[in-house]
Parts: C-alpha cells; structure tokens; sequence
C-alpha cells in the first residue's frame, strides 16, 4: 500500500475485511445446505466393531445444533457404507465403536476420495478401536500423518470456548483427552479423531450412560463446535 494515503489505506483495508466477511459468510451458508439437505450419517464397517451402538448420538446433536444455530439439519441419522455410491452425497459422516474396524480396497479408495473431494470425517474412540482405526486410515492415506491439535487450533473456539482443552467425557484408561487431524493440501481438515474422551457419548439419551447433565451439555457443546467448523471451513 505504498504510496496510499491513510484515508486510503483504511478504505482498501475495510474493503478486504468486507470481502473476507462475505466469501465466510457464503461459505457458512453453503455448508448448512449441504447439511441441511442431508443431514448426518454414521458409517457402517466390517471388522466386528459395533458401529451400530448408541443410535440416538447424531439426532441428539442435530437437535442442539438446530436449537443453537437455528438451522434444519434432518434429525433421523442416514447410515452409509464406503462402498455406498451414497457416500458422497453426505458432508459429515460418524465413525465409532470398540472394537475391530476393516475397511475393503473399494472402501478404502471411496474414503480416500469422498475426503478429498470435501467430505468431513469424525472418528470418535469408544474404547477399543484405536489400534484398528490407525490402521486402517493409514491405509487409506499412506502418504499423510494424523497431526495432533488442542486448544491454540480454531475448531475448539468456532462457537463455544474451549480454550482449556478438549473435554474428558469418559474415564476409559484415564489418560488425556487427544484430538488428532488429517488436512489435505490446501490445509482443510478432512477428518477428526477424538482419543481418551469419547466425545459423541455425551451426546446419547440421559439415561444411557447416566451421565450428569454439565457432562452432556459439554459434549453436546464440543459437537457443535466440530458441525459448525466444518460448516465455515
């Protein structure tokens, strides 16, 4: 901006803020149509992992994620395998259990390209599929390495404060609660991988787990923070 007078600096400044505002603007939009439209889906896998558990989580979160945001996210959860053509016509897409997780090679390259062309995975441990999981997403992407985020990484304050970290909704082996990410070459997140904290069982029925209700709401609140994240990104 040499050679600008300060009147001019400040008007060229404003004007890219403007502009900044309004492409995140569209970008939150798009997003919540593309969500709107679908809806959540939690993948279905072979291995013996109980994919199927907690049914309730997704709807439960659509819900607080339409009574805070305002929006219409379908409350009913799709369920989807890899080698569904589906697959690609869901933003977001659920993966949990505690055990065993195989994806076949058609799976893994349906993955392998529905993340790269745009679609979120959020991968939440239950207790028991960690060591399957890592496997299999380095199967489907050899090339690149799950980084470790906290607090300093905008997911965890897009809408609620969690600048103290990564809440600990359940014991498992008492170790720290980890988020892990995958990025691709421009630096957008394609896929979340929550560790020692069980996020998404926080947001089951009451009296499933019988957590108390700061509990749930924490998680609910973190959940949030992923859908409306990904909704801007």
């Amino acid at each position: 901006m040499r050679g600008m007078t300060i009147e001019h600096q400040r008007g060229y400044l404003k004007t890219i803020f403007c502009i900044i505002f309004f492409l995140c603007t569209i970008a939150m939009i798009y997003g919540q149509q593309s969500l709107v439209k679908t809806g959540f889906a939690r993948l279905q896998y072979d291995g013996g992992g109980d994919w199927y558990n907690d049914p309730e989580v997704l709807p439960n979160l659509a819900k607080f994620v339409n009574q805070h945001l305002g929006s219409s996210i379908p409350i009913d959860q799709s369920v989807v395998r890899a080698s569904d053509p589906r697959l690609f016509d869901y933003p977001f897409v659920y993966l949990t259990g505690h055990g065993n997780i195989h994806f076949s090679e058609q799976e893994l390259r349906n993955l392998r390209n529905w993340m790269l062309r745009g679609g979120f995975l959020y991968a939440d441990d239950d207790y028991g599929m960690d060591e399957s999981f890592r496997r299999e997403i380095k199967r489907i992407f050899p090339e690149r390495e799950m980084i470790e985020i906290d607090s300093r990484h905008t997911l965890f304050s897009s809408y609620f404060d969690f600048s103290d970290g990564l809440p600990k909704i359940h014991e498992h082996d008492s170790g720290d609660p980890q988020a892990f990410a995958l990025f691709d070459d421009h630096g957008r997140m394609m896929m979340l991988y929550t560790f020692e904290t069980n996020i998404s069982d926080g947001w089951a029925d009451p009296d499933t787990h019988d957590d108390p209700p700061e509990i749930r709401e924490l998680a609910l609140r973190f959940g949030l923070n992923i859908i409306h994240y990904i909704m801007a990104e």
